[in-house]
């Protein structure tokens, strides 16, 4: 089977970098019409250069996030199809003890992974419903799925939550043609805070990270975004509430 969405409409969160524009650019090659969106407009521009349609946003505003789904929406001349929930991170954030973590600190994580596919999931789940058919993927972690390599408390409790929407929504809105499944990617040096992970690890710890990897070697953009393509394929037809751990194999 030839996997093709011409004529779909997707929209990929958090699009400037790493998983995301891999996830835009993957779509956009295989026929869709892709909206992307991130906070910073200069990494857009370069996501925009595969034909993707960009708007920098900062999803934590949940009244403009829920604007620049019905600006798709309106643009397209339909519903999304496809929405892939992918922004997220630890925003700039390093392990700190528990005591020590701020409020803000803690509310901005939460906002900008589970808030941020909260509130795109709500915004594009009205006009699925009305075509009976949609697919949500939420890019979670392996975060989500035990303690983080972070260390940092508030990604992993927010990528644990992430693995929960996907559920729940995988049961409340699989009686109108919609799945909701989520990737789940180990380790991936895809962008800059992934970057200074990895070079703290140094020498040793970068091996004993590729030793609990049973393929003893770190992913791509690219496993992830095949990932994505699959869940969102008619292969993936009656794949609902699923978690894919995309990590080699731990």
């Amino acid at each position: 089977m030839q996997i093709r969405f011409d004529g779909k409409t997707v929209v990929v969160s958090g699009a400037g970098h790493g998983f995301g524009r891999c996830i835009a650019e993957t779509f956009a090659g295989l026929g869709a019409r892709v909206f992307g969106c991130d906070l910073s407009a200069a990494e857009l521009a370069e996501t925009a250069k595969a034909g993707i349609e960009t708007t920098a946003l900062d999803l934590a505003d949940r009244a403009a996030a829920a604007a620049w789904i019905a600006q798709v929406d309106k643009a397209s001349g339909g519903p999304v199809d496809v929405l892939v929930n992918n922004a997220g991170g630890v925003g700039g954030q390093e392990m700190r003890p528990i005591e020590e973590v701020p409020d803000a600190d803690w509310d901005r994580i939460f906002s900008i992974n589970i808030g941020a596919a909260f509130v795109l999931s709500r915004a594009a789940a009205a006009g699925m419903k009305r075509a009976g058919s949609g697919r949500i993927i939420n890019i979670s972690s392996g975060a989500g799925l035990g303690p983080s390599l972070t260390g940092i408390q508030a990604y992993c409790a927010a990528k644990h939550a992430v693995v929960g929407l996907t559920r729940q929504l995988a049961h409340e809105l699989g009686p109108y043609g919609i799945t909701v499944n989520s990737v789940a990617p180990g380790f991936v040096r895809s962008n800059p805070a992934s970057e200074r992970q990895w070079a703290g690890y140094g020498e040793e710890g970068q091996k004993a990270l590729l030793d609990r990897i049973a393929m003893r070697r770190l992913g791509s953009d690219r496993d992830i975004a095949n990932s994505v393509v699959f869940f969102a394929s008619d292969l993936a037809g009656f794949v609902n509430g699923q978690v894919l751990a995309v990590d080699g194999g731990k």
